[in-house]
């Protein structure tokens, strides 16, 4: 017997998860993923696309040509190139023949213009950073260790189970007091799931991200309707008539009235507003989804901890409206995943339930332990029922245990023993 308590004993040391190290606080994601893609696209690519037309600015020089009168010398045309740049006035005639101007400067600013699209769109996750990224960090930063030491002691639990019914000289009376710790609900630890039940009520986080998703939606369809604008006034008039008889050459007989121009960097900057407004139409649904993800629990991650004693969210039915900072939490947390130690030994203790034959069997992580260290061969067959254990289930040797049950110990007299542990 002794060969096969040690083996049990090192069994539940290996299932005890090592202390968390320091750089947890630093790992942790207070972006979503999709979040995350439309930060780096939204800022990114009006950003990429201005530095290319300002680069082609660069190479290529002069933005607009002129077609000057052949009896003008290099310098007035040069400033004839200038003087219409400067302008950017567009001097036609109406229907009826009458003189009517247009401005275009609208080209001119377009460049700048994208970069101000480029500040706005960083502003919403200015105001998640600042607003609602500390208080998140706190949070899933103490939820992950929680979780992490919740599983902990049931573990500890039963190496402390094994060692209280190797000692006891009656089986019967250790199991008796077994069933009665867990009837009473002996050292529940119920901060977290309190904890996480207070998150129902708060609405600081929920608010700030929908906020943010909807300041990114404004930003985006403001930017798609400037984008229109441009395209339906100006971006389909690449040739323009310039006049330059203004101030001193206002009384210059040899200076015509109106002089066309062409516009050389036009097609480059319809090109970019193109791209501009089709990737930004194609993240509006995007942001959309993002929203939309907090009118619906994330279940899968709280039903894995219930597994765990006195961490029932679920099954009382607790959660109600899933628009609560709780909802948040848990898409984090989702995101998060890999600092979150123990679920992946919760989860594959959850596809163990599901597989056994009797479910009933395992019902929390202390009953799947118990089983693997071998407690439910020692445990008398036939035990007097009481009224408290009706509707609870059974061990496959035919003992009751109340599901859900949220014990952390023993019995009475072990109590002491286990909180120092």
């Amino acid at each position: 017997m002794s060969l096969s308590h040690t083996a049990a004993e090192y069994m539940l040391s290996d299932a005890l998860l090592p202390d968390p190290s320091s750089s947890r606080a630093k790992g942790l994601r207070l972006e979503l993923p999709s979040d995350r893609l439309l930060k780096f696209v939204t800022v990114g690519l009006p950003l990429f696309l201005v530095s290319l037309a300002f680069a082609r600015e660069f190479s290529a020089g002069s933005q607009i040509s002129c077609f000057s009168p052949t009896n003008f010398t290099g310098k007035q045309s040069a400033y004839t190139d200038t003087a219409c740049w400067d302008s950017l006035i567009h001097h036609g005639f109406d229907a009826e023949g009458r003189a009517v101007t247009k401005s275009l400067w609208a080209l001119k600013v377009f460049p700048y213009s994208l970069l101000v699209v480029a500040v706005l769109m960083y502003l919403p996750y200015l105001l998640w950073r600042y607003a609602a990224a500390p208080a998140l960090h706190c949070d899933l930063l103490f939820i992950i260790d929680e979780l992490d030491k919740s599983y902990n002691r049931s573990v500890r639990l039963v190496q402390h189970m094994k060692k209280v019914q190797q000692a006891s000289a009656e089986p019967e009376q250790f199991w008796e007091e077994y069933e009665r710790a867990r009837r009473e609900r002996y050292f529940e630890f119920p901060l977290l799931e309190r904890y996480l039940t207070c998150k129902q009520h708060a609405h600081a986080l929920v608010f700030i991200y929908i906020l943010r998703n909807l300041l990114l939606l404004l930003f985006l369809a403001a930017t798609c309707l400037y984008l229109v604008f441009l395209h339906l006034n100006i971006f389909f008039q690449d040739e323009f008539s310039c006049s330059i008889k203004t101030g001193l050459l206002e009384a210059e007989p040899h200076i015509p009235s109106l002089i066309p121009c062409k516009l050389v960097f036009f097609s480059v900057f319809q090109l970019i507003s193109l791209s501009v407004g089709s990737v930004y139409v194609l993240l509006i649904p995007v942001v959309i989804y993002n929203a939309l993800q907090l009118c619906q629990w994330d279940k899968g991650l709280l039903s894995v901890y219930e597994m765990l004693p006195a961490f029932d969210l679920l099954s009382r039915r607790m959660l109600t409206c899933p628009l609560n900072d709780l909802n948040v939490i848990l898409l984090f947390l989702r995101a998060n995943i890999s600092e979150l130690t123990s679920f992946s030994r919760l989860n594959a203790v959850s596809a163990l339930r599901e597989a056994t034959a009797n479910k009933e069997d395992i019902d929390t992580v202390i009953d799947f332990m118990t089983l693997l260290a071998g407690l439910e061969t020692t445990k008398p067959k036939h035990q007097a029922c009481t009224p408290e254990a009706e509707g609870s289930t059974a061990l496959s040797n035919g003992a009751a245990l109340e599901p859900k049950p949220g014990v952390e110990m023993m019995g009475k007299a072990s109590r002491d023993s286990l909180g120092s542990a």
